[in-house]
């Protein structure tokens, strides 16, 4: 089972715009999906992410703008008519179907030849690690089993295209993590070009090849996971994409020189949590004091707060627990610092960085704290 080779643009949509009555949709939308790719529109509830895929599956129609599917112009054709396969957030599976029986379903419906119809079935369970419950109903299968079926059911009707609409929000944490791994994998040995929804920006950091981050039904930011992450475009993508997100404090709080032609009561600065380090009173660009931290074991996350109330968080390797209350100084690299403009929340490059008081990298950590009596 065979997918087309990676290449040029597979999807595209066009200035794309479907507005609803009570609100939502999308305006004048134009993205490109490239073949044999995972892509993974990410956002919150309500900013067109699905409606997005809606209209590349049929299931909605554009009030105006182009669908391309494989430089063919889909944007009239019924769902039937355009070659792809969808998987949902429910299962929709039959219930009194059994495991192979949904997942043959459409090909039968197809009135494809019953040797073709087991050839693939056997395929598909082999891929999908349902081998040995194909005769099972789906009351008798995990979450993560039946999320697995309607994979088997995508991968068996043999399209290019599978959109994928928030397919894990079903499942818990253990279990999203190792369908995610699954369908990764299977996206890549069969080649096919994915699209994916989803609001939770770890699925999209972990799988995607492109992210379309998309807000108020536009795009804010198209790009590689790391583009993303490490470029924000705007405060918006700074505050999304990240765990913890990215901390954005007005830029006159900040004791490092803003981009030139910029005055720092206009910007905002942020600072990722891992970029922070915690030091001894003193010892580096801003004092705060500790509100809390939470140790997970590899990393902790230490809650802090600055004069005027702001707050940060500080993403420390390992064990950090330093007492609630107690005073530090927070010290991170001015290279480090993003700049966004205040008022439109765009990202403004730091530019050549001129000589400048910088945090010692020998400065030490902060040791060990107790809370002040």
């Amino acid at each position: 089972m065979s997918m087309a080779a990676p290449g040029a643009d597979f999807v595209r949509l066009d200035g794309v715009t479907r507005l609803f009555p009570g609100g939502g949709g999308v305006v004048d939308l134009s993205i490109a999906i490239p073949r044999g790719g995972f892509t993974v529109l990410l956002g919150p509830s309500g900013c067109g992410k699905s409606t997005t895929l809606r209209l590349i599956a049929g299931l909605e129609a554009p009030d105006r703008g182009r669908i391309a599917i494989d430089g063919r112009d889909v944007t009239a054709l019924a769902p039937s008519a355009r070659g792809l396969s969808v998987v949902f957030q429910s299962y929709a599976l039959f219930p009194h179907l059994s495991v192979a029986e949904n997942i043959v379903f459409g090909l039968k419906v197809r009135r494809v030849a019953k040797a073709e119809r087991q050839r693939k079935l056997t395929e598909a369970l082999a891929l999908t690690g349902l081998e040995g419950l194909g005769a099972r109903k789906p009351a008798q299968l995990s979450g993560g089993q039946r999320q697995r079926v309607a994979l088997a059911r995508a991968i068996v009707a043999d399209h290019p295209l599978c959109l994928m609409d928030e397919p894990l929000s079903n499942l818990d944490a253990k279990l999203r993590h190792a369908v995610r791994q699954d369908i990764r994998a299977l996206q890549r040995r069969l080649g096919m070009t994915v699209v994916y929804v989803t609001h939770d920006q770890t699925e999209a950091m972990g799988m995607a090849d492109q992210v379309i981050l998309m807000r108020a039904g536009r795009v804010e930011q198209q790009g590689a996971p790391a583009v993303l992450y490490e470029a924000p475009a705007s405060a918006f993508a700074a505050g999304f994409v990240g765990t913890p997100p990215m901390t954005l404090l007005p830029g006159a709080l900040v004791p490092v020189p803003a981009p030139a032609g910029h005055a720092p009561d206009r910007l905002l600065a942020g600072v990722r949590a891992e970029a922070l380090r915690l030091l001894p009173p003193g010892a580096g660009l801003l004092a705060a004091r500790v509100s809390a931290s939470e140790f997970l074991g590899a990393e902790t996350f230490v809650y802090l707060e600055i004069e005027g109330g702001a707050q940060l968080i500080a993403r420390l390797p390992g064990r950090s627990e330093p007492a609630p209350g107690a005073p530090v100084s927070l010290g991170w690299a001015p290279e480090d610092t993003h700049w966004f403009d205040r008022d439109s929340g765009r990202r403004i490059p730091a530019g050549p960085a001129p000589d400048r008081p910088a945090l010692s990298p020998s400065a030490p950590p902060v040791p060990a704290v107790t809370a002040p009596a």
